[in-house]
């Protein structure tokens, strides 16, 4: 009993409780009331009534409710099947040919990534509306029609989201085993036969992960039905969780329910792809495995054509037309000289413009979420790898969902758990508050950083963490001197990754934010949505070209001043006396 009591209460073992608590404080409190709010409706706002289980299947029931469900699943399957075709395709050109553009590639998928999908549509609604760049200035007037319906829309999600199917398979072709295509082959297989026969099946796990990874990222984007708002009505389960928390008469339960099958389906992907990874063995790798190499060919000029005329689609356009729409003084005017301005930009240089305003809120609350995000981050790559705490398994498997609940089911539950009166008495009321939206941008920070932090720890050994606590250092003087030296790169990514991410976080912003508040997303969307293209356009590209002027900046002070100080102990001259005097070692 005794040594129960003294494992319990080790640095360790605390460390872990405290990261449980802060993860359930953020993540699985708010998404436990959602859950809570769809069978007792008023029991955060002082009733218990039980409303039944009838509630639930109404979805089927109310038209706007089924087409939103009936949207999403729609969407979300499309882009998941053509994203993952398209990745899947570009990943093995990428692979098996060396070609010069290669890289722009990759640059295009990770800057996919990084981008808020919200911009991407805006760019393109910007390009194929009726009054848009390719009817005025290109005479395509049939790209209205084809964008604006439903496989138009999948398209466009399938170009936004096709890189997370793009590294998942490019990462399982990083090794070269063609020694089971050539017994293929060898066997009378035609080359499509061993393709579809041995490859394929073994990239299943890549494949799976990206093919869910894009179907969770779709289906609970809000960015895209928010800048289609405006021109063309496609609900979806995300956005009319939005309407109905701000619009006239406000349904909780609606956001309840529409949340609960968000939610529902998503964890149903979850678990289908973990059941078939469990049915099937796909380690191919052995020790005749090497590295791929592409391979040199006469005609790389073909490959290098086709990956640029993809690029220009996937990011030229959505990108090009919000630039060229932010010197346009009237979108329908078209591209000519008396219709160049810079307007648009020199209102944002106003010190009161609402774009300035937001975007130095949003640098607060990122900075706020990265710097806190990356702490608990940390810790919880400290407990699932060098510790063996009961519950890690538990604090892995909140980490990963995490990364897949929506901003905007996140956004409800915060506003169940943090909206109660009895908070105002210890001064924990914080709806209606900024400081809601630093709780909330630090639960969507965490998950990004915590899986970069596992990432990189699994690469230090256990046995110098090991070595020191025999030796009597405490657990911060170990993070402090073994790990975080370690992993000074990692960190510094981690942390600017998870500012990055929370600064153009739409949908928790447009949920949480207080009245005479406003953040940089909130005020690009809304410029969005009263038709003020030039405006939003030109915010869009001034803000988001300083803020990545910020973050690389402060990466190479932090890299500079770090080489700097290594320098300077360098320099500093070694002392060996051998008399009685004390040796001083650097």
């Amino acid at each position: 009993m005794r040594n129960f009591f003294q494992n319990k209460h080790t640095a360790p073992a605390m460390l872990g409780w405290g990261v449980v608590i802060i993860l359930f404080i953020l993540i699985l409190l708010p998404l436990l009331a959602v859950l809570i709010q769809i069978f007792l409706p008023g029991i955060f706002f002082g009733k218990l009534d039980f409303a039944g289980f009838g509630l639930v299947f109404e979805i089927f029931e109310r038209k706007l409710w089924s087409k939103s469900l009936t949207n999403s699943l729609m969407l979300a399957t499309g882009t998941a099947v053509l994203g993952t075709i398209l990745g899947t395709a570009l990943a093995i050109m990428r692979t098996s040919r060396a070609f010069k553009t290669k890289f722009a590639l990759d640059f295009t998928a990770w800057a996919l990534l990084i981008l808020p999908s919200f911009i991407m549509a805006q760019g393109w609604v910007l390009f194929s509306s009726g009054k848009g760049i390719a009817a005025n200035v290109f005479g395509m007037e049939w790209v209205t029609d084809l964008v604006f319906q439903p496989i138009g829309l999948i398209f466009i999600m399938t170009l936004c989201k096709f890189p997370f199917a793009y590294l998942a398979v490019t990462a399982a072709l990083e090794w070269n085993v063609s020694q089971y295509n050539e017994a293929a082959r060898l066997n009378g297989a035609s080359g499509w036969h061993a393709l579809r026969t041995v490859q394929i099946p073994l990239m299943i796990p890549a494949l799976l992960s990206g093919a869910a990874l894009i179907f969770m990222d779709t289906i609970g984007d809000f960015g895209l039905p928010a800048s289609l708002a405006a021109v063309y009505s496609f609900p979806t389960l995300s956005y009319s969780i939005y309407t109905s928390l701000y619009t006239a008469p406000i349904r909780f339960d609606m956001a309840g329910i529409l949340s609960f099958y968000l939610v529902a389906i998503i964890v149903v992907v979850m678990l289908f792809q973990l059941f078939i990874l469990r049915k099937g063995d796909f380690s191919f790798i052995t020790g005749r495995a090497i590295r791929k190499e592409p391979l040199q060919t006469k005609n790389s000029w073909i490959y290098d054509v086709i990956n640029s005329l993809f690029l220009v689609v996937a990011l030229g356009i959505p990108i090009g037309s919000s630039l060229l729409v932010s010197f346009m003084d009237k979108l329908g005017d078209g591209v000519s000289l008396s219709n160049f301005t810079w307007r648009h930009y020199t209102e944002l240089l106003n010190i009161d413009s609402t774009i300035f305003v937001g975007l130095k809120n949003s640098i607060v609350i990122a900075a706020f979420a990265g710097m806190i995000g990356l702490v608990v981050g940390v810790c919880i790559g400290y407990v699932l790898i060098f510790t063996d705490f009961k519950y890690r398994a538990m604090i892995d498997s909140l980490s990963v969902i995490s990364l897949a609940v929506p901003g905007v089911v996140l956004g409800i539950g915060y506003i169940f758990i943090w909206n109660q009166p009895f908070l105002e008495s210890i001064h924990l009321h914080l709806y209606g508050t900024p400081a809601i939206l630093v709780l909330a941008s630090i639960a969507g920070a965490i998950p990004i950083a915590a899986r970069l932090m596992i990432s990189s720890m699994t690469k230090i050994p256990s046995s110098l963490l090991a070595s020191a606590s025999v030796q009597g250092a405490s657990l911060y003087y170990r993070i402090r001197t073994i790990l975080l030296p370690l992993m000074r790169a990692s960190l510094l990514t981690a942390g600017l990754t998870a500012f990055g991410t929370s600064i153009f976080d739409l949908a928790i912003t447009s949920i949480l934010y207080p009245p005479n508040f406003v953040t940089l997303p909130v005020a690009i969307n809304k410029a969005f949505e009263d038709l003020n293209y030039g405006f939003a356009t030109a915010a869009t590209i001034t803000s988001g070209t300083l803020i990545i002027v910020i973050m690389m900046a402060f990466k190479w002070f932090v890299e500079k001043g770090f080489s700097l100080m290594l320098r300077a102990i360098k320099k500093e001259k070694k002392h060996v006396i051998t008399d009685s005097k004390c040796i001083k070692e650097i």
